[in-house]
């Protein structure tokens, strides 16, 4: 009798709702989080970036030191922008997914408080490594990444329900 009741419980679950659905949902989030985590220690500082000029001063040798510090500057903010949009695109993922329906509903203000709230602990976290600084211009720049790649992602969604209604939201005279 309880063995059919579980039995019975589990085939109105779907599969989202075992522990192997749940780890291929939010693992990747949360090892993308650790990988953000690491990366703002001292591992991804000015100093260890500044390697890639090495590179850019044999691509343009007549390169001039501002201009190097120029690029270097615009590389390490693109960094912020695109790291906290794969943040927002793997939470957006999590969520349209999850097996509760207030976490699917509200996806994207989810997926965009958590990553802002992670871009201002990652701050907060970088204040204690010698090698960075905190700055709140920084979590503007995540979050803004996680912004954009939601926007993007909604756009896509609600282009997808109109292209399998059959319909480009253009009503014909009758």
């Amino acid at each position: 009798m309880v063995e059919q009741e579980r039995l019975n419980r589990g085939a109105h679950r779907p599969a989202r709702t075992s522990w192997r659905g749940r780890l291929s949902r939010y693992g990747p989030l949360i090892f993308w989080a650790a990988l953000i985590f690491i990366g703002s220690g001292s591992v991804l500082s000015a100093e260890r970036t500044s390697v890639l000029l090495q590179f850019v001063k044999w691509l343009f040798p007549s390169a001039s030191p501002e201009s190097l510090a120029w690029f270097h500057f615009l590389v390490r903010k693109a960094g912020h922008l695109a790291e906290y949009a794969i943040l927002a695109t793997l939470a957006a993922r999590a969520f349209r997914n999850s097996s509760h329906q207030f976490i699917r509903l509200h996806w994207f203000k989810l997926s965009l408080v958590l990553a802002m709230a992670y871009a201002l602990t990652d701050e907060f976290h970088q204040s204690f490594v010698p090698s960075r600084t905190a700055s709140i211009h920084d979590s503007m720049i995540d979050s803004t990444g996680a912004l954009i790649a939601l926007t993007v992602i909604w756009f896509a969604s609600k282009r997808r329900v109109r292209t399998r209604s059959g319909s480009d939201g253009i009503m014909e005279p009758s």
